[in-house]
C-alpha cells in the first residue's frame, strides 16, 4: 500500500466508511473519523498531514490517516488512522503506520511518536505493541460513553527504536511492507486438507 494526498474524488468513499462504521456499531481505531481527513478548509499549518491509504496494485482506497499534534521543537507527533470496515484485518493499518513512521522519522526528522488508545480497544493495543510501541502510562482521566468507562493508554516509540526494529528485521522493511495487502498472509492448512494438496 501507499500513502497519497487526499483528492476531492475520495470524499464519497471516505464518507461511506464513516457511514458503514456507524451502521455496524464498530467505531474506527479510537474514534478516528474519515470526514476530518477530507475537510475542504484551509490545510493545517506545519506537518499536520492528511493521507489517503491506497493499495498499490488496484489503487483502491481503503482508509485514511492524519499526522497530528506535530511539534517540531520537541520532535514529537501523533496520528489518527481509520480503515474502511470492509478492508480491516488485512494488514493495511500496520503497513500505513510503518510508512508514516518512516516518513516522519527519516524525512521530517521527528524523534518520537506518541498515541493515545482506549484501554478497551485490544486490537489497536495489540497492533501498536507489535509495531514496537511501548506503554508509557494510563492517565486517570476517563470518558463515559454509553454507560461504559473508557480510559486512555499512552503508547510511544522513538525514532531510534523504530530504526533498530527495521535494521534488526523484527519489523517489515519498507519494500516488503508496501507489497502486502488483503492476501498477503500465508494460507494455513486446515483439518480437512488432503495429502495430494501438499504435492
Amino acid at each position: 500500500m501507499r500513502l497519497r494526498q487526499i483528492v476531492p474524488a475520495d470524499r464519497r468513499t471516505l464518507t461511506g466508511f464513516d457511514r458503514d462504521s456507524a451502521r455496524s456499531g464498530s467505531a474506527p481505531l479510537d474514534g478516528y473519523r474519515h470526514w476530518a481527513a477530507h475537510r475542504t478548509s484551509v490545510p493545517d499549518p506545519g506537518d499536520n498531514f492528511r493521507f489517503a491509504i491506497e493499495t498499490l496494485h488496484s489503487r483502491m482506497l481503503v482508509g485514511s490517516m492524519s499526522a497530528v499534534q506535530t511539534d517540531t521543537r520537541s520532535g514529537r507527533f501523533s496520528y489518527g488512522i481509520g480503515i474502511g470496515a470492509a478492508h480491516r484485518r488485512c494488514g493495511y493499518a500496520g503497513d500505513a503506520i510503518t510508512v508514516l513512521l518512516n516518513f516522519m522519522f527519516v524525512q521530517r526528522h521527528y524523534r518520537k511518536c506518541e498515541v493515545s488508545i482506549y484501554g478497551g480497544n485490544l486490537a489497536s493495543l495489540s497492533l501498536h505493541s507489535g509495531l514496537g510501541f511501548r506503554e508509557e502510562g494510563r492517565p486517570r482521566d476517563t470518558e463515559l460513553l454509553r454507560g461504559e468507562v473508557r480510559y486512555p493508554v499512552l503508547m510511544g516509540i522513538t525514532a531510534q527504536e523504530f530504526g533498530a526494529r527495521l535494521a534488526g528485521g523484527s519489523a517489515a522493511s519498507a519494500a516488503e511492507t508496501t507489497q502486502r495487502g488483503r492476501h498477503w498472509r500465508v494460507r494455513k492448512r486446515g483439518r480437512h486438507r488432503r495429502d495430494h494438496d501438499l504435492r
